[in-house]
């Protein structure tokens, strides 16, 4: 998912394309996408308000689908019911640069036993806090509230139904999940860290 607004991040430059370590935040995660191997397809979900994204990944000879910028739910179904994804799919933002495909293929591998329609991958509140990072999206999940990563794997075909779906979690304290990026603060504490290592 490429094609929010980004405003927290108070730059001129499209978030996916801020530089991380000299390349565009975008193309942390779509090398780490390309590397995991339970996953057969790969789509930029671009907006209104990422032209310069766009214009990247067709540079780069990635698939993008246009959206609305109407939200990120409504988005979401819109680039879905464009691609006729009606079974599982894996979304992710484009601002978690230390992701890797290992980490990718046991997403989808716990959805594929979770027998849910939704799996979403949470990182306890105190981990970010303890970084300094924002929390900037949250939610509940069996009683207690949690930092949203924005990596989540999907039924497509449930998702552009109005039921409610039913949902499994991964709670994780892994840094490549952690490291959401969602302020300038978040992206310099990303770098910092990931310098270290």
């Amino acid at each position: 998912m490429a094609g929010g607004k980004g405003s927290r991040m108070d730059s001129p430059t499209e978030k996916p394309m801020l530089q991380f370590f000299e390349k565009p935040l975008i193309d942390w995660v779509v090398a780490a996408v390309l590397n995991a191997t339970k996953i057969s397809e790969v789509c930029i979900i671009t907006s209104p308000n990422t032209p310069q994204t766009e214009a990247h990944c067709k540079v780069m000879g990635w698939k993008t689908v246009f959206t609305d910028a109407k939200g990120y739910h409504t988005d979401l179904k819109q680039a879905i019911c464009q691609l006729g994804w009606m079974g599982p799919v894996l979304t992710m933002p484009s601002d978690v640069p230390a992701i890797t495909g290992p980490i990718l293929d046991r997403v989808v591998g716990e959805f594929e036993v979770c027998n849910k329609d939704f799996l979403a991958v949470f990182v306890p509140i105190h981990k970010r806090q303890q970084l300094g990072l924002s929390i900037s999206s949250t939610d509940e999940y069996k009683g207690i509230w949690y930092a949203v990563s924005g990596i989540n794997v999907i039924n497509g075909a449930k998702t552009l139904g109005q039921n409610k779906i039913e949902t499994a979690a991964i709670i994780t304290e892994e840094q490549e999940v952690v490291l959401n990026v969602n302020t300038t603060t978040d992206f310099r504490i990303a770098e910092h860290l990931l310098k270290k290592n």
